[in-house]
């Protein structure tokens, strides 16, 4: 997926996931989750279909070549022609090793693929129910904290960026203080991370400055 996202741009909507009936986490009297702070997995299926679609290929192939020779039928050229390179190539030849590396890194590629949850772009949300699990967009989050940062008084433009664990706010004022506004924005923001209902409550980072000259 992509990197923390901005704060333009539309409003995705928040992901909800149901696990199985029969996993009943023990849920706190707050309503929270000890346990729901856990990414949320990726189905893979842009990967998974990829690598389908070649093993179907490559054995398809070679269980057509090899039936042929089974039927009498001579092996097709680009088997032999194979069996000829693996046979005379030695290890330590330069197109041997770049095919092992090839299939080296291919291979760390699928197994990182099947060990790592994905879905970096949503943020696990705070377990009210112990049945559904619920994730919020780093966009959407960034439109929201960009919403309040808007309502300070004295601030003229915000951008606002979010990641797993922080989100950066550049601020412009063009009036008051910047320290009384940046002051307002800390409150303001710490009150609407605290209301977006994450399991890891963001930890904020914020940059109040004059608009450039013009000219």
């Amino acid at each position: 997926m992509s990197e923390p996202g901005g704060s333009e741009g539309t409003t995705t909507v928040p992901v909800l996931d149901k696990p199985d009936r029969t996993d009943k986490p023990d849920v706190q009297e707050t309503g929270t989750d000890p346990g729901g702070g856990r990414r949320f997995w990726s189905a893979r299926r842009v990967p998974a279909a990829v690598v389908a679609a070649l093993l179907f290929v490559v054995a398809g192939a070679f269980l057509y070549d090899i039936a042929a020779v089974r039927a009498g039928r001579s092996a097709l050229a680009w088997r032999r022609d194979l069996a000829r390179q693996l046979a005379e190539r030695p290890l330590d030849d330069t197109w041997v090793l770049v095919g092992a590396g090839v299939a080296a890194a291919l291979g760390l590629w699928l197994v990182l693929l099947a060990v790592t949850p994905g879905l970096r772009d949503v943020l696990p949300m705070r377990r009210t129910r112990p049945d559904v699990r619920a994730g919020l967009h780093r966009g959407a989050a960034a439109l929201v904290l960009r919403d309040r940062a808007m309502e300070v008084s004295g601030v003229q433009s915000v951008r606002v960026r979010t990641g797993r664990r922080r989100a950066d706010v550049r601020a412009l004022s063009h009036f008051r203080d910047l320290d009384d506004v940046r002051a307002d924005l800390d409150a303001v923001l710490q009150d609407a991370v605290r209301g977006l209902g994450l399991t890891r409550p963001l930890a904020l980072s914020v940059r109040v400055r004059r608009p450039g000259k013009k000219g």
